[in-house]
Formats: C-alpha cells, sequence, structure tokens
C-alpha cells in the first residue's frame, strides 16, 4: 500500500537536486550581475530569480509542495494585490513627503 501524498517524503537526491538547482539560479544571478545590463532589465530579471528561488524554498524545504489547504493558496492572491497597492501608496507617500517641505 503506498503513502498518501501528503506524507510522501522526497529523500536525499531530491534534496540535493534542488540545492543544486538553487546553486544553478544563483549563479546565473552573479552572471548576470556582471553583464552590465541596463538597471531595469537587471532588476526585472534578478527579482524574477528571486521569486524562482523563493518560491522552491517554500515548496520544497518549507514542505508546502504536498499542502493542498485552500486557505493556503486563497491567500498568495491577496498577498500580491497588497503589493500592488502598497507599490502605488509609497509613491503618494514620496511625493508628499518632497512637498513638505514647500510652501502652500
Amino acid at each position: 500500500m503506498t503513502a498518501p501524498e501528503s506524507t510522501r517524503e522526497m529523500g536525499m537526491k531530491g534534496y540535493v537536486m534542488i540545492w543544486g538547482a538553487l546553486l544553478l539560479i544563483v549563479a546565473l544571478e552573479v552572471f548576470l550581475t556582471y553583464q552590465h545590463l541596463a538597471p531595469g532589465v537587471l532588476l526585472f530579471a534578478l527579482l524574477a530569480l528571486a521569486v524562482v528561488e523563493a518560491a522552491i524554498g517554500l515548496m520544497y524545504f518549507m514542505h508546502m509542495r504536498y499542502e493542498r489547504s485552500l486557505l493556503f493558496w486563497s491567500t498568495i492572491p491577496y498577498l500580491l494585490l497588497c503589493f500592488l497597492l502598497l507599490n502605488h501608496m509609497w509613491r503618494d507617500a514620496a511625493r508628499i513627503i518632497s512637498l513638505k517641505g514647500q510652501a502652500p
């Protein structure tokens, strides 16, 4: 009889493969840093790779890959919405701070 998917473990070989993949992503980030790309392109690439690294760490090392909880997966869209709203509010906050020293 096989174990349910939620209790299945990867084993040492799986963890070594994930560790190797994370090392490859870090090597790619270092390589991109030395390529003298435009700042916007470099920022986007490094942030995208960081998100991939975080997702791999969350899924495998925190054992969320086998989690099927709707509560957990429903928080991701709300988190992205909060980040989007914060991004817009930070711009307004910076504008207000820069206008504080000026007379009306």
